[in-house]
């Protein structure tokens, strides 16, 4: 049997850029090279898209280095329409002007059998390159459009749970215009809420622009800095307690791992970017977690109705915040493509729950090529009865 032609898409414009090339030499590392032909993608920080013969040596180079991704390569797109389902080379014209070129034949323009979006944040995991995708008529690993929007906006994604009967925590959602304009009222919904409050950009992930805000003094310098990311801010109300974590892997019947759970280290208020990713000794990964069988199926139950609530597909993290005597547990956030770095939660999840990491991207590739096929059985036009 021919292999699998899987395009991996890296990199892109986010705050999560060097995330993404963690995850994806994980991934790529992964994929047993007798079942699959990798086509390394790597998106620039300008938004370029270049295929990277070399994505290995890079990957491992630029994640040690934590260095970001150089605009090296062969200058590649895809077309938005169904031509074959390969890529398309661009030459760089005088002025930086870009052409296609004419590349018929060659190993680029083969058609691509699926994609893997390894793609965190803004620009690839909320919508817009999924979108492209659909447009392209090409299989992707992961939530769709919808999907990926919900799991990318946190004000819509907690407004979808609440509807659903799903616990979030209290939360309001803040315009950078409104904040500047009305100085009184950042203040005013924080004291609502209750201090401490939590901070964060709308629409980013991986702890990036979130703090932890004890008293009103520190209210503004924290939403500066999550108004560098977005123009839109949640103020959430703090559950002190316990971090939990579920992954969820499937289509309409999707199944939930053994929960685990982040226990943070001293000098980290909570489980933010420096601690994940900075500090060695930040947190500490507890997989499965420690607790009762009937809250540990309940947050099994929970993560499946989250998934299905925001209309996903594939794969995502569900994150839950529980008072220390689990009396109340509230999902906190649903990651639609989760880190896969080597102290990612969601591989480790399904590792301890009897899936390694190889039979995982196997899962996860199955799952993409069985959506595309059922979504090819609907009709995208209308004929009027005579």
């Amino acid at each position: 049997m021919s292999r699998i032609r899987v395009g991996v898409i890296f990199g892109g414009r986010s705050g999560e850029h060097e995330i993404s090339l963690r995850s994806a030499l994980t991934i790529m590392g992964a994929m047993d090279p007798a079942k699959y032909e990798i086509v390394p993608i790597g998106i620039a920080r300008d938004g370029r898209w270049y295929f990277r013969a070399d994505a290995m040596r890079v990957l491992s180079d630029a994640t040690q280095r934590r260095a970001e991704l150089d605009g090296a390569g062969v200058p590649v797109s895809l077309l938005p329409h169904p031509a074959g389902g390969g890529l398309v080379r661009y030459a760089v014209e005088a002025a930086g002007r870009e052409a296609l070129v004419s590349d018929s034949g060659s190993d680029l323009s083969a058609p691509i059998d699926v994609i893997f979006p390894v793609l965190h944040g803004t620009y690839g995991e909320d919508g817009t390159v999924q979108g492209l995708l659909e447009l392209a008529g090409i299989p992707y690993v992961g939530a769709g459009v919808i999907g990926s929007v919900l799991g990318m906006d946190k004000e819509a994604q907690k407004r979808v749970l609440r509807d659903c009967g799903i616990p979030v925590v209290r939360f309001v959602a803040l315009d950078r215009r409104d904040y500047r304009e009305q100085p009184r009222l950042a203040p005013r919904l924080a004291e609502e809420l209750g201090y401490p409050v939590f901070v964060k950009p709308n629409a980013l992930g991986s702890s990036i622009g979130i703090s932890k805000v004890k008293d009103r003094d520190e209210l503004s310098g924290a939403l500066e800095d999550a108004f560098q990311y977005d123009r839109k801010a949640l103020i959430e109300a703090a559950c002190e307690g316990r971090e939990l974590e579920c992954a969820v892997l499937g289509n309409d019947r999707p199944q939930a791992s053994q929960p685990g759970e982040i226990v943070v280290k001293r000098g980290h208020d909570f489980y933010s970017y420096e601690s994940k990713y900075l500090d060695p000794a930040g947190a500490e990964c507890r997989i499965p977690a420690v607790l009762p069988a009937p809250v540990a199926e309940r947050i099994r139950t929970l993560s499946i109705a989250a998934f299905k609530a925001l209309s996903l597909r594939g794969m995502a993290r569900v994150d839950f915040l529980a008072r220390r005597d689990l009396s109340e547990i509230f999902v906190n956030e649903v990651n639609t493509i989760p880190g896969f770095t080597s102290i990612s939660m969601y591989p480790k999840l399904w590792e301890v729950s009897g899936l390694p990491l190889a039979r995982l991207i196997d899962r996860l590739i199955e799952l993409a090529l069985e959506e595309h096929q059922d979504r090819k059985s609907l009709k995208f036009t209308y004929q009027p009865r005579a």
